[in-house]
Order: structure tokens, then C-alpha cells, then sequence
């Protein structure tokens, strides 16, 4: 099965892959109030792309930035977009940072309204390649300028075809000798690592946090729940096994977590079968579970809200999501939410 698709698939499995999405069924969502207008807003992981039948580029970001919330800066991470094609394989990647700089830039001029796109910039390096990995980390670094905070390498696997892991064909690459050094490389940076995986994958994480102390890692996608192929008959034991994993990161200290990225994977509501967007009430009883636990087991000032847009665009409009997180957050002090909105981003990616 492929990963990215261009249209709706045949087969209706939503889970596990990007697809374009929905304008028209977008459009039906029950118009919402927008909750805490005036909080401000780092939005910690979106993408862009121009995918056949797939565009997200400033533009279109920009139309779900203008929904309502104050969303005042944002963090692009890796997309596997407008690398070189030609040169080194390992300086590939360093054509997507180039891109989003640039967008950043234009971003920056004040021309397309007061958010800071791109302000945090997270591309993509072979780590596994070990002490080779420093001369791209270093091209990515005079590409990206001042915005560049990071690199993205996915270690989610899974041994079922259905779950649709999208690069790494074995588990365990976060355990390599070659990654290891190769994460040294990035720590003596001061740059961030983001791990993407899917969550029996978060003992490999455990290990990194272990072996490389000094590198600050961040976990994706609330550390990557699947709900679906051959985990949705083990819904119980998937949260348990998650919760476990998520509490062991929870006790090294250079783990942050990002909270969000659940439409795709983790299975909660089929949104291909259903007539309109769910409410943001709706969505707030869903994902609670997973996002109020990574809160209690890491503390606001070590978590932060994602958009994960536009992979979760194909089933939560911009507003509806973004409602969602402050309804889950209602209960937090000032401060909290004020670290769990933009806080904590901005640390941890250095943010001005």
C-alpha cells in the first residue's frame, strides 16, 4: 500500500497514510466559537509540500493559520520535500532546508501577516551514517541560518504491512552504533532531535536518551499510539504498553514530548466514514486520554501542542483542532498553558 495517495482511497483505510484533503467536507464543520482567543500560539510541527494533487505551500498554511487562533510562530519539520537531486545522498536533504528558509524569509518580511512561519526549522539527515552525518549537519546549518534547530530521522517500524511505517525498514535504528555517534554529532551542535515513532518503538528512545545524555530529543506525535490494523483489537494493551514506554521516557530529563499528531494513526474515529468533522468537544473527549497522560507523566513545561498539519487536515479542520487542545488544557494554571502552548516550543527550539 502507499503512503502518500491523491485521492481518497478505494479500499476506505484511513489510517496510516496522507492523503489530500477534503475541502468540501472541511466546510460542513459546525461553525465554533473560538476559545481563549488572545493565547498565544506556537504551532511546534506542521509540513509544507507541492505533492501531485497535494499542495500545502505558504499560502494554503496560511489560510488554516487566518482561522482564529493566535498563532504567533511555527516550527516546520522534515517532509522528505525539494531535496537536491543531484550530489551526495547524504547532502540531499539539505535542498528542503534551503526551501523552507526561504519561505521563512518571505514569511519574515511581514508581507503575509504577523505569524512567523517557519521561525524553527527541523530537516532531515541520515544520523545511522555516524561521524560522516557532521558535514551535512553542518550544510544544513548554513543553509537554515539562524531558524535552523534540528533534524528529524524516522525509526517507526512495524512488522504488519497495514500500519504503513513510511522509512525505516528495521527496527531498533535508534540503538546503532552509527546512530549513536552520529546523535553525538548532533548534541555537540546543541541541535534537536526529533524521534518519530510508533509506540513500541519508544524503548529505542528510552535507550537514546541512555546512551547520548546530552542530546535534547523530542517525541512526535504523543509518542506514536497506533489504534488501527493489528492493534485495534488490542486497544487496551496498546495503551498500557504505550503508557508504560511514555512513563519510562518521562524520567530522562532530555525528553520533551509533542502532544498531538493522533488523526492518522491512532485510530479513534474513522473520519473518511463519517458525514462532517467531529465538534472540537467531541475531539477533546477522544484524545484526552493520551494528551492528559503525557501531561501528568511530563509536566507542561516538558510538552507542547502540534498541528501535525496538513497529514491531520484530512480529519480535523485548523480551528476545530487547535479548540480541541485548549478544551483538554482548560484545567491548567496560567502558566501551564502558556508552556504547553508556546512555552515550551520556544525553549526547546530557541525560538525568539
Amino acid at each position: 500500500m502507499s503512503f502518500y495517495l491523491t485521492e481518497v482511497p478505494a479500499d476506505g483505510q484511513a489510517y496510516g497514510r496522507v492523503i489530500p484533503p477534503r475541502p468540501d467536507w472541511l466546510a460542513l464543520a459546525e461553525p465554533e466559537e473560538i476559545l481563549d482567543p488572545d493565547l498565544e500560539i506556537v504551532d511546534s510541527h506542521h509540513h509544507l509540500w507541492d505533492r501531485p494533487a497535494f499542495r500545502y505551500l505558504l499560502h494554503e498554511f496560511l489560510e488554516d493559520l487566518g482561522s482564529g487562533h493566535r498563532i504567533v510562530a511555527t516550527v516546520f519539520a522534515d517532509a522528505g520535500v525539494m531535496y537536491r537531486a543531484t550530489g551526495p545522498e547524504i547532502l540531499r536533504p539539505v535542498g528542503e532546508t534551503e526551501f523552507v528558509a526561504g519561505v521563512a524569509a518571505m514569511s519574515e518580511s511581514g508581507d503575509y501577516g504577523p505569524v512567523r512561519v517557519c521561525e524553527g526549522i527541523v530537516g532531515r539527515a541520515d544520523i545511522a551514517a555516524g561521524d560522516v552525518v557532521e558535514e551535512a549537519l553542518d550544510r544544513h546549518i548554513a543553509a537554515g541560518g539562524s531558524r535552523f534547530r534540528g533534524i528529524r530521522q524516522s525509526g517507526a517500524w512495524d512488522a504488519d504491512a497495514r500500519v504503513l511505517a513510511p522509512t525505516s525498514s528495521s527496527p531498533g535504528l535508534y540503538t546503532t552504533p552509527g546512530f549513536l555517534r552520529g546523535a553525538r554529532k548532533l548534541a555537540d551542535r546543541e541541535l534537536v532531535f526529533d524521534a518519530w515513532v510508533f509506540h513500541p518503538q519508544l524503548p529505542d528512545v528510552v535507550s537514546l536518551a541512555d546512551a547520548v545524555p546530552e542530546l535534547a530529543i523530542v517525541v512526535d506525535h504523543s509518542g506514536g499510539p497506533i489504534g488501527y490494523g493489528p492493534y485495534a483489537d488490542r486497544w487496551d494493551d496498546m495503551v498500557a504498553t504505550w503508557k508504560r514506554s511514555l512513563a519510562a521516557l518521562a524520567q530522562r530529563p532530555n525528553v520533551v514530548l509533542k502532544l498531538g499528531g493522533l488523526t492518522a494513526r491512532l485510530g479513534a474515529f474513522d473520519y473518511l466514514q463519517l458525514p462532517t468533522p467531529l465538534t472540537s468537544e467531541k475531539l477533546a473527549e477522544l484524545w484526552a486520554p493520551f494528551l492528559e497522560t503525557g501531561i501528568e507523566l511530563f509536566g507542561a513545561d516538558r510538552c507542547m501542542f502540534e498541528s501535525n498539519f496538513p497529514v491531520d487536515k484530512i480529519g480535523v479542520p485548523y480551528a476545530s483542532l487547535w479548540n480541541a487542545f485548549k478544551r483538554v488544557a482548560a484545567g491548567a494554571s496560567e502558566s501551564e498553558k502558556q508552556s504547553l502552548f508556546n512555552g515550551t516550543a520556544r525553549r526547546v527550539y530557541r525560538l525568539t
